[in-house]
This record gives C-alpha cells, sequence and structure tokens, in this order.
C-alpha cells in the first residue's frame, strides 16, 4: 500500500510557467508557489521558455527534485524572440540571442523579408515547436548589424519586454501640452521663487527631479526654542500635468519607472515633460510640490507640511562640485559659487544632524562598491571606474529619505490608502544561514529570532577591522530580502523606518507620482481614487505568487484567519506589485546591457592575465573580481585541477576532499581569460596555479587567509548556474561538472 501511495502523489498534475535553461532542460514555475518542477531536455522539445502547460509529475530527479511530464500546453507565449539570422546549407534559421529558448527558429525563404545573413533581427513565430519538430517563425524587425552602436540596448528592451516607444495618444497630449509654466498653473500655490533652491545631481544628469534648500531655524518658542534646521525639499510636480487615467497616465503605468543603461535612458515620460516641463532646469519657473521641515540638532523631524508650490532653480550643482566647495570653502569652485556656499553649508549641517539620527535607529549602513561604464562616442567601453560616493551623494540621500518619511507619515495619519515602500527582515531560512554562517567564521556575535537592523550594524560594526569584513558584510547584505511597493505598511528593514515611502522621483518613479496625487487629495480632505489602468499581466505573476505565500505563512503564524481585501485594497495591491515587477524587469535589463558591453570589452583582453579577488563561491566555481577592471568571471569547478570539491554553504567555500584547499570568498587569485561568450553573456577565467612566482602559493585550510578589504559587495544573490536548480543545493555536496553561468554585474545605482 505505501508503494501505491507514493505513486499516486507522484502522479499529480500542476500548472505553471516554463523556465528554459541554456542547457536545454528547464523548469516549470509552478502557480501554487510549491517548488519548482524539473523538465528534462527530451521534455521541452515541445514547449519554449515562458509557454504556459500542464505537468505530470513522474519521479524525482538524482538531485530530489520533482521531474515533470507535459500533459498539456495551456498557452502559448506571444514574446517575441531576438536572434541572428543564419544561412546554413540553403536553410534560413534564427539562432535565439536568449539560450532560454533552447531551439533554432526555421524561417522559410518568403518569410526573411529584407534581413541579410547576420543581421540580429525580430521573429514571431508562425508555428510552434513539436516533438520532431523545430519552431517556423517570421522575421517581423530587423535591428542591425551585432556590432552597431546601441545593439546591446535594442537587444534588451524587446528581450524583457521594455516598453520603448509612446503611444501615439500619449504623444499627442504631450505636444498640446505649454512649454512654460503659465499664469493659471500658479493659482493656489506658494510662491517660492526668491527661495534660492538649488539642484545637485550626477554630471550626466537630464532630468531633475529634486531641489533643496536649508537655513538655521529655532525649534520651538521663547526661551525653550533650541537651535535646529529649516529643510525644503521641492519636488517637479508631475501630477499637475499627467492627469489620472490620461494616455500619459497609461503610457507611465505600463512603464512603471525609467530604465537606465550606459549612454542612453527609456524615460517612463515623454522627453517634452521629463527633460522639459517638470524638470527643476536652472533659471525657470516650475510647479512642485514641498516637503518643508524643522529638523532639530540630533536630526529629529518636530514638523512638517506638505503644499504646492511655484520655484525658481537658482542653480544646478553637480556632487563634485558641491563636494569640492564643501572640502574647501575658499577654493575656484566655491569662488565661482560664492553666493550659494552659505547654504551649502547649512544643507551640510543638516545633514550632519540627520546621520545622528540615522546612526541611533541603528540602521544598516555598509559601503559598497559600485561601478560606471565609461564609453565612447562608438557606445565602447573606454574604462571601468568605481563610483565614488562623497558627502554631496550622502546629503542629497538624507534630505530625500526625510522627506520620504515624511510623506509615508502623512499618508498614515490620514487613514488614506497609498503605495509604501516596504523592506522586510530577513525569512526563516536566510536567518539560519546567515547564523550557521557567523558561527563557523568565529564572528562570536549572532541574530535573535526578531532581528532589528541595529543587530545587523552592529555585527558589521564588531567585525569592519577583521581581514574578512567585507565577506561578512556581503552575507549580511544577502540575507535581506528586496524592497517592495505594497499599501499595507510594514516598515523599511533596512532603514530602520517604522513607514516608508517614495515621494521624490515621479519623473522616474510612477508609485512617486500616485503618492502625490494621494497628499494632493490629503491637502484638498478628498479621497483619491486609483485611474482604471490596464490589469497587470504576467510581469508580476512569480513576485504576486511569493508575496501570496509570505503573508499566509505569517497569518498562520500569528493564529489568524486570513481576511479578503476591499476593493480598494486589491486595486492599490495589483499597483504595488506591477510597479515591483517592473523595477526588477528593468534592472535586470540594464545588467543585460553592462554585462554585454563588458564581455565585448574583455574579448579585447583574451588570454591575459590579472589578478582579482573571489567574490561568490558557488557549487560550480568561483566568481573573481578583477582588481583593475571591476569586471566578473567564472572559474569552473573544471578549472580547480584533478580534486573533488565540496561546496560548503555555511562557509561559503569550496574544499578540496583530498588536499584540503580551499578557495573562500576573499581568496586572492591570479587568472588568465580564457573565454568570452558574448550571447552568452558569460567571461570565463582559468586558474593559474603555483607556476607564477608572482603568486602566493596556496595552501591548506590554515594557509588561506581572505584578503577581505577588495571583496566587492552585493545586495543581491549571488548568480547561478541556474536561478532554479540551485535551489536544491542546501547542503554540502560533491559538484557534478556543471554548467556555466552568466557575468555579472556591479549596481551601478542606490535603492533604498
Amino acid at each position: 500500500m505505501k508503494n501505491i501511495k507514493q505513486t499516486s502523489s507522484l502522479l499529480e498534475e500542476v500548472e505553471g510557467l516554463v523556465q528554459g535553461h541554456r542547457d536545454g532542460h528547464g523548469f516549470v514555475i509552478r502557480d501554487d508557489g510549491e517548488a519548482d518542477i524539473y523538465l528534462p531536455p527530451n521534455e521541452m522539445r515541445a514547449v519554449l521558455h515562458k509557454d504556459r502547460v500542464k505537468v505530470r509529475i513522474v519521479r524525482s530527479d538524482r538531485k530530489g527534485r520533482p521531474e515533470g511530464r507535459v500533459v498539456e500546453i495551456m498557452e502559448r507565449s506571444s514574446q517575441v524572440i531576438i536572434g541572428r539570422l543564419l544561412l546554413e546549407s540553403g536553410i534560413w534559421i534564427v539562432a535565439p540571442e536568449d539560450k532560454r529558448y533552447g531551439q533554432d527558429v526555421m524561417i522559410p525563404k518568403a518569410a526573411t523579408g529584407a534581413a541579410r545573413p547576420g543581421q540580429v533581427v525580430v521573429v514571431e513565430l508562425t508555428e510552434p515547436p513539436a516533438l520532431f519538430g523545430q519552431p517556423v517563425g517570421r522575421i517581423k524587425e530587423v535591428l542591425g548589424e551585432i556590432d552597431d552602436p546601441g545593439m546591446e540596448i535594442e537587444i534588451a528592451v524587446r528581450k524583457y519586454s521594455v516598453p520603448h516607444e509612446f503611444s501615439e495618444n500619449c504623444m499627442k497630449q504631450a505636444r498640446a501640452l505649454p512649454d512654460t509654466v503659465r499664469g493659471i498653473d500658479k493659482l493656489h500655490r506658494i510662491d517660492l521663487t526668491d527661495v534660492p533652491l538649488v539642484t545637485i545631481d550626477g554630471e550626466d544628469a537630464r532630468d531633475f527631479d529634486d531641489a533643496v534648500y536649508c537655513e538655521p531655524a529655532k525649534i520651538g518658542k521663547g526661551r525653550a526654542a533650541v537651535p535646529g534646521w529649516r529643510l525644503l525639499v521641492a519636488i517637479a510636480d508631475v501630477s499637475h500635468y499627467v492627469e489620472n487615467g490620461s494616455a500619459i497616465d497609461v503610457d507611465a503605468y505600463e512603464r512603471a519607472t525609467s530604465v537606465y543603461f550606459p549612454r542612453r535612458v527609456i524615460p517612463m515620460l515623454p522627453e517634452k515633460l521629463s527633460n522639459g516641463l517638470c524638470s527643476l532646469n536652472p533659471a525657470v519657473e516650475r510647479l512642485c510640490m514641498v516637503c518643508d521641515m524643522l529638523i532639530s540638532d540630533d536630526g529629529e523631524v518636530t514638523a512638517y507640511q506638505f503644499f504646492p508650490a511655484v520655484m525658481f532653480s537658482h542653480a544646478r550643482f553637480t556632487y563634485t562640485e558641491v563636494a569640492a566647495i564643501l572640502a574647501n570653502t575658499r577654493g575656484p569652485e566655491a569662488i565661482k559659487r560664492k553666493d550659494r556656499v552659505a547654504d551649502l553649508l547649512n544643507l551640510h549641517d543638516v545633514y550632519r544632524a540627520l546621520l545622528k539620527s540615522r546612526e541611533r535607529r541603528g540602521a544598516v549602513d555598509f559601503e559598497t562598491v559600485e561601478t560606471q561604464i565609461v564609453c565612447d562616442e562608438a557606445g565602447h567601453i573606454e574604462k571601468i571606474v568605481p563610483r565614488t560616493r562623497n558627502d554631496a551623494h550622502k546629503l542629497i540621500e538624507e534630505a530625500m529619505l526625510a522627506a520620504n518619511v515624511c510623506s509615508a507619515d502623512f499618508i498614515a495619519q490620514s487613514k488614506h490608502a497609498g503605495l509604501y515602500r516596504v523592506h522586510e527582515g530577513p525569512t526563516p531560512e536566510k536567518k539560519e544561514v546567515l547564523r550557521n554562517y557567523l558561527k563557523v567564521t568565529g564572528v562570536g556575535m549572532s541574530i535573535s529570532d526578531e532581528p532589528s537592523p541595529g543587530e545587523f550594524q552592529a555585527i558589521a560594526n564588531a567585525t569592519k577591522d577583521r581581514p574578512d569584513a567585507a565577506q561578512i558584510h556581503a552575507m549580511l547584505l544577502r540575507s535581506m530580502q528586496q524592497a517592495i511597493y505594497t499599501p499595507v505598511n510594514s516598515g523599511h528593514f533596512g532603514l530602520a523606518f517604522d513607514a516608508y515611502t517614495h515621494f521624490t522621483s515621479p519623473i522616474r518613479r510612477y508609485p512617486d507620482l500616485l503618492v502625490h496625487r494621494v497628499i494632493k487629495a490629503i491637502l484638498a480632505k478628498t479621497k483619491y481614487a486609483l485611474p482604471a489602468l490596464p490589469t497587470p499581466g504576467e510581469a508580476h505573476a512569480k513576485l504576486s505568487k511569493r508575496l501570496e505565500k509570505t503573508l499566509a505563512s505569517r497569518v498562520t503564524q500569528a493564529g489568524q484567519k486570513p481576511r479578503k481585501p476591499s476593493a480598494e485594497m486589491q486595486a492599490w495591491q495589483a499597483a504595488g506589485l506591477h510597479c515591483s515587477a517592473n523595477e526588477r524587469r528593468a534592472d535586470e535589463a540594464s545588467r543585460d546591457v553592462e554585462a554585454w558591453l563588458k564581455c565585448k570589452y574583455m574579448r579585447e583582453h583574451l588570454g591575459e592575465e590579472f589578478s582579482g579577488v573571489v567574490s561568490s563561491v558557488t557549487s560550480f566555481g568561483l566568481f573573481v573580481t578583477l582588481d583593475a577592471m571591476y569586471v566578473e568571471g567564472l572559474i569552473h569547478i573544471t578549472e580547480l585541477g584533478g580534486e573533488y570539491y565540496r561546496f560548503d554553504e555555511a562557509r561559503q567555500e569550496l574544499r578540496g576532499e583530498r588536499t584540503g584547499i580551499r578557495y573562500a570568498l576573499g581568496t586572492r587569485v591570479r587568472v588568465q581569460v580564457s573565454r568570452v561568450d558574448l550571447d552568452g553573456r558569460r567571461i570565463d577565467f582559468r586558474l593559474i596555479q603555483d607556476g607564477d612566482a608572482s603568486l602566493p602559493r596556496l595552501g591548506k585550510e590554515k594557509d588561506l587567509v581572505p584578503d577581505g578589504a577588495s571583496v566587492l559587495l552585493r545586495g543581491r544573490k549571488p548568480a547561478e548556474a541556474s536561478s532554479r536548480s540551485s535551489r536544491s543545493q542546501a547542503a554540502p555536496s560533491k559538484t557534478a561538472r556543471s554548467g556555466k553561468t552568466n557575468a555579472r554585474t556591479t549596481p551601478s545605482r542606490r535603492r533604498t
């Protein structure tokens, strides 16, 4: 009877989305949120990446994963396929750029259009694949030659379905908008044109969301008054021009965010708004929403108010320029801007006060190395340099955080529905992994069952002088979850705020635009209603399932019955999921382009040797970041010599069974660039062993001390050979000779 029962459970049929893998196999992401189902290569012949299928679980594979057989194809993906057109033995095919599709697409001669062999094209399928037949398609669009400048961006926006063309109705509405602020637009607004508000942004910024001004102020009355500051944060009033439910609004919602690539931006709003009418450009009047705050000497916001205003930017500063002025108030930069130096010093003073508050809250503040790709006019990488964050960056960041916190408090106090930026603490699984890691590395500190951000910061502070400090900080970061947009306020763990939202970037983030509308409704003593926006599509399905599972688990632990949200709350939840998912889509597209550029860059360095540091350890090898170039590649486990290695997840290391040699985060190595796969976004390194006299000898465990000072920190999980298959690697195990993985890139922007 036992065997019969087991077989019955194995024959369960479930539905889900196919996730292809570059090695020919795939997975089905189940609709019910349970463990993904492995599909062997023979089951992938008749399906493609992103098809919706019904599968029957038939067995468990050798790694313990449920293995399935496709019994029905529920829905074919409408996603176009991007690839290179090839003519092989008189047959036209397109080799997909995204290797997760696994099969070449046959193109009839009559369906090739004007495309030439070798060109990058967009293919629309006309016949799906079958067990004994390849998919057939027609060429829908010719993107150009593989080496054309900007080709990597053209591929990425289509590969990730990033909207890159505005609708005709949207552009028509944008063209009808005025070029300047009109008299009628200024009605019922505070006139701040005489207040010397200034913008502080990067050298290459073109849209200016925010302007700031600070002056000393007395907090309190009479003899009880104490010194403090009045800080004004003025944000572009996009909501004045983008009407609720208008064509511009619908296009902005579909995008949800601007997407930033090296040398190009896919904006959320038409350029007339993003770079013109809404942008707080210098020496012109602009409409804004203002958060006016009183801040005490210890960094506490004692009072705030919101109001619509008209402003006039008195200067456009860069971060570099402000940092130079703060460092030397008598230097050449300060002399050029002598009228604004006192204002900048006031901003610096309020920043230092806000830092005191950050330290008291115990907010997580790990310094990470971010990189910037410097391209020439043709779009080729000239160099990759670290992006330095100076006091000017931090000053603006703290001012924006203060305004965002006031916005969240204002919405919460009014009991009005809206979107919060929520960052929850680590999951139970991540807490356990972190505890084990801290134990085996002898840190002498751990985290509680309900950890506070201060516990993470305390561990970081206590270990900052250890040689493996960067390794420990990397693990602290990786144990945290990603932030999301949601109408249910659960606080922001990393920043240690009870309530937090995004108010400061409505030109490039749709949630900020919604927050502005909610604040305006509260000021007008009305209620804001979301427009009838398009229903979020497949992009947020996976995120939705994960969040539902987390919520259900939390409700079960609390002994409560789940309550069905109201129609209004469901609409806000959908908007939050859509914005969160599209934020991830934008990040993935940006990383894909950076990986492409880095691969093209490293093709020019094939065979060259570099020193680097192990920045991630996986069951299939070591990721190494080069010291000089900030580029990361993989030393596959087969390149580590004739030894079997065990992956120790707790220690984050590979250890040789016979020799005891170990490779951990922070281990310094010397490598040779052995292979670059542009289509696969992969850079492979070969480990240079003891033969090079310039290298320290790799010895036993006691001899290998990681040099933590050079490890690049990341706030996300390391890339894996397969984001699905890696889930089964919960315990240390002897590794198989597994496939290689994507080259990874360092995030170029801070997100909170």
